[in-house]
């Protein structure tokens, strides 16, 4: 489902794309029964305007139209950033393999032989619809768990409350003249390699609950026991330590800083990179909604980044 902010969220919208009416009417009454929203068009043109217009989570495609067919209609709609990440299934009155390569070289996701069965339909339909929330719902440049599966986390802990938990909450200074000074690439890179120093450090103690995402960014969190939560933080902020040296050139690691100009074209002096993590942690009292987690660990990680270098803050207030 699409998020609506607050109160239910809406529909996936589906864009149904043939120049036979018949078959768009028959496909709209078998998905608006199952609760989709669904857009109609009967030509190329039409389908990339309503595509861009709506920018629908799945299309429904027919590859022989006249005009622009289906196969040009693929191309632009994975060209186009409104629409690169909507999963696309052909329909196809055409069942040889070549027509079927053709269409999945151009970049449809999956495809149909006409006629179809309702059923065959849906099910292709939710499947495809599923692997496009998965591909959503996580961080594109580490792998790990996005946002929504952050969250998901959160509330079902909060909600059973049948152990104590701890929310690690971790992002890099100075980050921004790291990438300044070496590019976005490089700094891509160092947000990797700080996703995988986390899982791993999650991974050696063995925790339970262990999660690990990737808010976006430099920004990561880290869900653990309470009482591994401190363990867990000094050993993030000594693999960082250890780590961070090798992301730079031999001439700024040998003398341990990077100068960056600032808009004036003042030389700045930045010291490596150093990580600032932020513990919230229900031992010491309830968390009570995943804002009040993130709330929390995001005032303890302002605390700890004021201090000089990789550190960690535990909120140990009582309530």
């Amino acid at each position: 489902m699409r998020p609506a902010g607050f109160g239910a969220p809406l529909p996936e919208r589906i864009l149904v794309v043939d120049d036979d009416r018949d078959i768009c009417r028959s496909i709209e009454v078998v998905l608006r029964l199952e609760g989709y929203d669904v857009r109609i068009a009967h030509e190329g043109e039409e389908a990339l305007e309503q595509a861009m217009r709506a920018q629908p989570d799945l299309v429904l495609l027919d590859m022989m139209m006249p005009g622009i067919d289906g196969y040009e209609v693929t191309k632009r709609l994975r060209h186009d950033p409104r629409t690169d990440t909507a999963s696309i299934i052909m329909l196809t009155a055409r069942a040889l393999p070549a027509d079927k390569v053709l269409g999945l070289t151009a970049g449809c996701d999956d495809y149909i032989v006409k006629p179809f069965d309702p059923s065959e339909l849906v099910a292709r339909v939710q499947s495809a619809l599923r692997r496009s929330r998965q591909m959503r719902e996580v961080s594109p440049l580490t792998g790990l768990p996005g946002n929504f599966q952050i969250a998901g986390e959160l509330e079902r802990l909060v909600a059973d409350q049948s152990s104590e938990f701890a929310v690690l909450y971790a992002d890099l200074d100075d980050f921004k003249a790291y990438n300044d000074h070496y590019g976005f690439m490089r700094g891509d890179e160092a947000i990797r390699a700080t996703g995988r120093l986390l899982t791993d450090a999650l991974a050696r103690h063995g925790t339970s609950p262990g999660f690990a995402g990737h808010i976006g960014g430099d920004d990561f969190v880290l869900v653990t026991s309470a009482q591994r939560a401190e363990e867990l933080a000094q050993d993030v902020v000594r693999a960082f330590d250890a780590m961070a040296p090798t992301l730079y050139d031999e001439q700024d690691r040998q003398r341990g800083y990077v100068e960056v100009p600032d808009r004036r074209g003042v030389l700045h002096h930045y010291p490596f990179l150093s990580i600032s993590i932020g513990v919230a942690s229900s031992a010491t009292r309830p968390i009570r909604s995943q804002w009040e987690a993130s709330s929390v660990a995001t005032e303890m990680k302002a605390v700890a980044k004021r201090k000089v270098g990789s550190s960690y803050e535990i909120d140990r207030r009582r309530a």
